[in-house]
């Protein structure tokens, strides 16, 4: 199988796809705290806990969202090997709790962002790589 090349196009395909994968999770909890019936003891609560989350707007644009991801996730795929593309979109990682804690009032621990940071590590090495097997390539 050829090695594929990580081009600035495909890793703006990756940001924005990970922009798009936090946005789904910060739609899909809006749209569940706008539910007034969180605990769920029954099958009656869970149901209407059901319905008011499926009557929920915001659920609807994170299925929307969930379906841009896919198709852009899809096309980065048929570009780029799925072993540095799952890494590189690991920056979602990063963005949730950043926007959790400015969208949604949410704290985050410093053991979380020790957490974040050993993330970036993982991404800059896997990213030096990509394009040591290019070199190899040749």
């Amino acid at each position: 199988m050829i090695k594929k090349r990580l081009t600035l196009k495909i890793l703006i395909l990756l940001i924005f796809s990970d922009i798009l994968e936090t946005l789904t999770h910060l739609l899909f909890k809006k749209g569940a705290l706008t539910q007034d019936h969180l605990d769920i003891n029954t099958v009656s609560a869970g149901l209407t806990f059901l319905g008011g989350v499926f009557s929920s707007p915001f659920l609807w644009l994170g299925l929307v969202s969930v379906l841009c991801t896919f198709i852009i996730w899809s096309a980065i795929l048929s570009k780029i090997d799925l072993s540095v593309a799952v890494p590189i979109a690991s920056f979602s990682y990063i963005l949730i709790p950043l926007s959790s804690a400015l969208f949604l009032g949410e704290s985050v621990s410093l053991f979380r962002w020790i957490g974040v940071i050993f993330i970036l590590v993982g991404v800059f090495f896997v990213s030096l790589s990509t394009k040591e097997s290019e070199v190899s390539l040749r």
